[in-house]
């Protein structure tokens, strides 16, 4: 297997040179180019054969939301680019956090993140997976909980709400096991198949078969739409 192909995009020399000190040391991880501002990380992208992004938020000339904004439209022209994106952040504000998200990358990682919870957000966003850390799904789904009307009654009911017909009717004739909204539930807190495992006390093994059929009951494709769909539709409070 061919190794991950990773551009550092970071303003910050410390934390570029950080990373690419720690990462070119990692078995299965290529460190291909950098970048000090949007606009170099925007035309590397554009450039260069690239399996994962690293991109800081707070980016000089070209932030990093507006750089992910502008690479999605280009691969967009270009379908055969695939490059995925992974946002660094600080965790300074709530606001700074939810800008994070919904710049449409890939996964989500804060700056600090533990060098061994970086390799797996890397491995696990190349695969096609998105790796959101805790800390950040914390503040992203307490604001969808939020954002979700409360019932008028205190009914001990499972209301779906804000999900596809075709869902609901997924949900209703297949609905998650106990065990599977064991494991749901923390999917949603944005724990990985290694934590989920340690507090289940299962096999991560076990883990990646309740999340694949979470994905496939659900119809979702990743775990954030998993996620989402679990507190629209009621599963999770």
């Amino acid at each position: 297997m061919s190794d991950i192909r990773v551009v550092l995009i970071e303003d910050h020399d410390v934390v570029r040179i950080g990373l690419r000190t720690v990462l070119q040391i990692q078995e299965g991880v290529e460190v291909v180019g950098e970048a000090t501002n949007g606009q170099q990380g925007l035309n590397l992208l554009q450039t260069t054969d690239v399996d994962v992004a690293l991109v800081d938020i707070g980016l000089p000339v070209m932030d990093g939301i507006e750089l992910v904004q502008q690479f999605r439209k280009f691969q967009q022209e270009h379908p055969e680019v695939k490059t995925k994106a992974i946002m660094l952040t600080m965790l300074s504000n709530e606001d700074t956090v939810l800008a994070a998200f919904a710049a449409g990358a890939d996964s989500y990682c804060i700056k600090d993140v533990g060098i061994e919870s970086l390799i797996e957000a890397i491995r696990m966003t190349h695969a096609g997976n998105a790796w959101i850390d805790p800390a950040i799904a914390s503040i992203v789904l307490r604001q969808m909980r939020q954002s979700i009307p409360k019932p008028a009654t205190q009914k001990q009911t499972v209301e779906i709400r804000s999900v596809e017909p075709e869902y609901e009717q997924v949900l209703a004739s297949d609905p998650v096991t106990e065990r599977e909204r064991e494991v749901l539930e923390l999917m949603v807190a944005g724990c990985t198949n290694v934590v989920i495992a340690e507090r289940l006390f299962i096999t991560v093994g076990t883990v990646k078969t309740h999340v694949r059929n979470i994905l496939a009951k659900m119809c979702a494709d990743d775990r954030t739409e998993a996620a989402v769909r679990a507190l629209r539709s009621g599963i999770i409070n």
